[in-house]
């Protein structure tokens, strides 16, 4: 194979029981699989997720939950960005739970609803006035199932927005239990606010997904995170070349690389068609016979050139890691991010369609 990615199943479930396990009897754990679980392979990652016994499963959009349900996923699934005109009906005949932004969409829900509150993100959710908010629902023909928002800064407890965004939804909700209308479920936290323990904002149900993976973002003036998780994805590509190069030697597109003395380099076959940032470009380094070598020279959209004069024994066809550990060294996501200039989340998603998957325990 010239680039894969190996996911491990059991590292992902076992991150899945470490919120379980962390949110306790407190709330119910709805994984996050959108963007195709984070590039980890969504039906995958669905199968394994509900196996383990995780009671709902959210997407971004309608598309992405029919392939799942497609593929035989029974659980729950929660559609928390898609409530086009257009997809209305494949979410009744999916059986897929909409989120409905917009008060004018109440009376259009045709089954059990989520409603979601801007409550200070400035994105997707209603920002009409609690009372606006009753009289919607309560005329609605369709089960006020859920009651969410989302947070903008929950990674920065320095900040009152948060506090701020926690106030205006409880307003919202106390507005709703007082003229009867209790939804189910009450959600508003995705990975910080539960592995950094921010009870107060976790209604009865969580929205992880970066922790899922194995990720839990630094977040600024937090106390010690709570949820321990482990990468589930190890990224690879194989050796198309092995060659030296004599002092002063170009390498790549615009010769931005110039040997300061005799190198040896490697030809990877990956590059950014298949995710690998092109900031990346002489800043970034992945790691070769468990030693870390610079990325030099341009990132192609199909090859990447390493120097790998440290490791003269690096054959064409042996696999060097982009992503993850080999020997004593280990490179994720976050590290990747901060060379590229960029964010985890992105640096995951951003791995090509193109590279293969491949499931271990």
């Amino acid at each position: 194979m010239r680039s894969w990615v190996e996911v491990s199943l059991g590292t992902l479930r076992a991150n899945y029981r470490a919120v379980r396990e962390l949110v306790g009897g407190h709330a119910e754990v709805m994984p996050v699989v959108k963007a195709d679980a984070y590039r980890h392979g969504a039906i995958e990652v669905s199968k394994a997720l509900e196996a383990e016994g995780a009671p709902w499963l959210a997407v971004s959009n309608v598309e992405e939950g029919v392939a799942l349900r497609r593929a035989g996923i029974g659980t729950r699934i929660l559609v928390m960005a898609d409530f086009l005109p257009g997809e209305r009906e494949a979410l009744k005949e999916f059986d897929l739970t909409p989120v409905v932004h917009s008060l004018g969409d109440v009376p259009l829900a045709q089954g059990p609803y989520h409603l979601k509150i801007d409550s200070g993100m400035g994105r997707l959710g209603t920002r009409a006035e609690p009372a606006e908010i009753v009289q919607a629902v309560a005329a609605g023909p369709a089960q006020f199932e859920g009651l969410m928002t989302h947070f903008a800064s929950s990674g920065n407890f320095a900040s009152s927005q948060t506090e701020q965004q926690i106030a205006r939804f409880d307003t919202i909700r106390e507005a709703l239990r007082a003229a009867g209308l209790t939804p189910r479920y009450v959600h508003s936290s995705a990975t910080i606010p539960v592995a950094y323990k921010r009870r107060e904002a976790w209604g009865n149900l969580v929205r992880p997904g970066h922790a899922i993976y194995g990720y839990v973002s630094a977040a600024r003036g937090a106390p010690q995170a709570a949820l321990h998780v482990k990468p589930a994805l190890t990224w690879k590509a194989s050796v198309l070349a092995v060659k030296d190069l004599e002092a002063g030697a170009l390498v790549g597109y615009g010769g931005i690389y110039r040997a300061e003395k005799p190198i040896r380099i490697a030809v990877l076959a990956a590059g950014y068609a298949d995710g690998i940032p092109h900031r990346l470009g002489n800043r970034g380094s992945v790691i070769a016979k468990g030693k870390f070598v610079p990325i030099i020279g341009a990132v192609s959209m199909d090859l990447t050139t390493i120097d790998v004069s440290t490791c003269p024994e690096l054959r064409v066809g042996d696999a060097v890691t982009l992503l993850g550990s080999d020997g004593g060294s280990t490179l994720d996501a976050r590290q990747i991010a901060r060379q590229a200039g960029t964010i985890s989340y992105s640096v995951l998603c951003g791995i090509s369609a193109r590279v293969k998957r491949v499931y271990v325990e």
